[in-house]
Parts: C-alpha cells; structure tokens; sequence
C-alpha cells in the first residue's frame, strides 16, 4: 500500500514499446549519464543503433508518448524523480565527422572537442568549439558559444528526425537562433549538423586551442562535478559583456557582489574558483542544486535588482514528497 500523504510520481504509460535493434530499458536511472551526477530514472532509455533505428521507433512509438534527446548530460539537471515518458542517448553511430573543403558535417553525437580537433587537422577553423563540454547536438540545440563565437556563426544547417520519424533537413536560418536558444521542431531529434569553416593553418589552429584550454583550465572548476555555466549573462551582455558605459555586468560578477561565491545548500555549492558555476560538492541532490541556485537568484535580485536567468536546462519531476 502506498503510504498516506506521498506523492504518487505519475508515469506515462509504457506498455508495448516498438521492437529496436539498440538498447531500450525501462526505468533507467539517469544520474550516471549527467555531469553533476543527479537525477532519477526515466520511463525508458532508448539508444538507437543508427538513424535508420532511431526513425523506426520514432514512428512506431504513440504520438502521445514524450521524447526527450540528451547528449553527455554536460548542460543538465535531471531532477530527482526522474523524466516521463522516453530518452534517446545517441551513441557511436551518430558520432561520425566528415570534411568536404570548407563544409564539416557532424553527427549529433560527436563530441564538440573532437569536431574541433579533426576541423583544425584539416585546416578549418572550428576553434571555438575545443572549450565546450558536450556534443554537436546540444551545441546547436543551446547555440553554444565560446570566446566571441556561436554555432549561429557557422552553422549551415541540421539533419533531424520529426516526433513521427520523417527526417528533415532545417537552414540554420530556420532554427530561431538565440543566445543560448533554438526553435526546434517539437520532439524532433538533431542527428547531424553541417558547419562552413573558414580555412587556417592546422599549426596556428592547434595553438589557439590550446592557449583556451589553458585560459579555461586557470579561470573554471574544470576538475569538479558542474554543468558548465550555470546562469545566463543578463540580456543585451552576451556578447562583449560590457554595457553602454564599458562596464562589464557578467552573471559570475553579479553572484560574486551578492556574496554567493562558495555559498553551500546540501551537497551543491556555488564555486570558489568561478563564481557561475554550480557544483555537486559530494553527495548532492537535484533539488539541492536546483535550490542554491534559486538562493542565488534571489540574492542577486536583492542586490542589485536582476533576475538571472539559469543556462543550464533542468528538466524531469521532483522527487515524491512526505507530508
């Protein structure tokens, strides 16, 4: 029997699954497949072979049935009850880098460092994307950035499968591309995405990543359990960080004078090193993270009148509550 006053965690209903030739478990734990290490299960895992698998299962599973793609989980707090409804992990078949002149073509599972080093081998400048954490698919989902630079600036177009598993091929002028924002097709998976990249020496290209790596390694908590930056530059300072005064107004600068930096909720913690970034400490929850967080929004208003706006995307249901 259920004990009085708990929550009952409302499932979708998963009775017959279309047949794959990949991996699909029911009720996965996702914890282990995201950077902070949080997070329940979701109603089923599903990793497709290859795009052909992926397409079948996807018009076979019921319209009413969520899905929802995740790449390494560097970007992600899966809250602590878990995500309804089906997960698709891409993996090895979707990790593929071609390199036609000046055009990259990437699978959405490859990783964003790995695209920049086989780009610059070539003698195409992808630079940008050596210092992101992640995968090609949550870079143009995010419109990850770097240093000046966004996907937006390079990005000619996706491959994607719809919810229904018809592929489409979306311009990159198509995808409402924002700071840190897309528009995507509701459901619809990226499976690949085709960069221009304009062409530089593979010497000179290898060492700008590595002065990056080395400007990112001595200014963020590279070596602790995060998710990136944890909240958005205020609107109109994305880009330079300065305001119409030359004065930089940047999220770290804004938690650093509300007094948030090194501040602690359970098992999360604001960092000492970079003041934006969300840390699990040891033993943290999803709701201990996704709580300081909101502890330093709040702060950061009373301080200096700014709401920020989280980076990281928080998705699932909380855990079952007593009371």
């Amino acid at each position: 029997m259920r004990p009085a006053g708990r929550k009952r965690r409302m499932r979708v209903s998963l009775p017959d699954l279309p047949a794959v030739r990949g991996s699909l478990t029911r009720d996965r734990p996702l914890a282990d497949l995201t950077w902070l290490r949080v997070g329940g299960p979701a109603d089923a895992l599903f990793q497709p072979a290859d795009e052909a698998d992926l397409a079948a299962f996807l018009a076979a599973l019921p319209a009413a049935v969520p899905v929802f793609p995740i790449g390494v989980g560097s970007n992600l707090i899966v809250r602590d009850g878990g995500i309804r409804g089906v997960v698709v992990r891409l993996g090895r078949g979707f990790s593929a880098i071609a390199i036609d002149g000046g055009r990259v073509t990437a699978g959405a599972a490859a990783l964003d460092s790995r695209v920049a080093q086989a780009a610059a081998g070539a003698g195409r400048d992808l630079t940008f994307l050596r210092t992101i954490p992640g995968t090609i698919g949550g870079a143009v989902r995010m419109n990850a950035g770097c240093y000046g630079t966004y996907v937006a600036d390079r990005l000619v177009s996706v491959r994607a499968l719809t919810r229904d598993g018809a592929p489409v091929e979306i311009a990159a002028a198509d995808l409402g591309l924002g700071y840190r924002t897309s528009r995507l097709p509701e459901g619809a998976v990226i499976v690949a995405a085709s960069f221009e990249a304009p062409p530089g020496a593979p010497d000179e290209l290898a060492r700008r990543m590595d002065e990056a790596l080395a400007r990112r390694d001595a200014s963020q908590p590279v070596r602790d359990r995060s998710a990136g930056s944890t909240f958005r530059n205020p609107a109109g300072f994305s880009s330079t960080g300065r305001g119409d005064h030359g004065q930089e107004l940047m999220a770290w600068r804004l938690i650093d004078a509300a007094g948030m930096r090194g501040a602690r909720r359970g098992g999360a913690m604001m960092s000492d090193k970079h003041a934006n970034f969300l840390l699990n400490a040891g033993g943290a929850s999803a709701a201990d993270l996704e709580a300081l967080g909101e502890d330093v929004r709040k702060r950061v208003f009373q301080t200096a009148g700014l709401w920020l706006e989280w980076e990281i995307m928080r998705v699932g249901e909380p855990a079952a509550q007593e009371g």
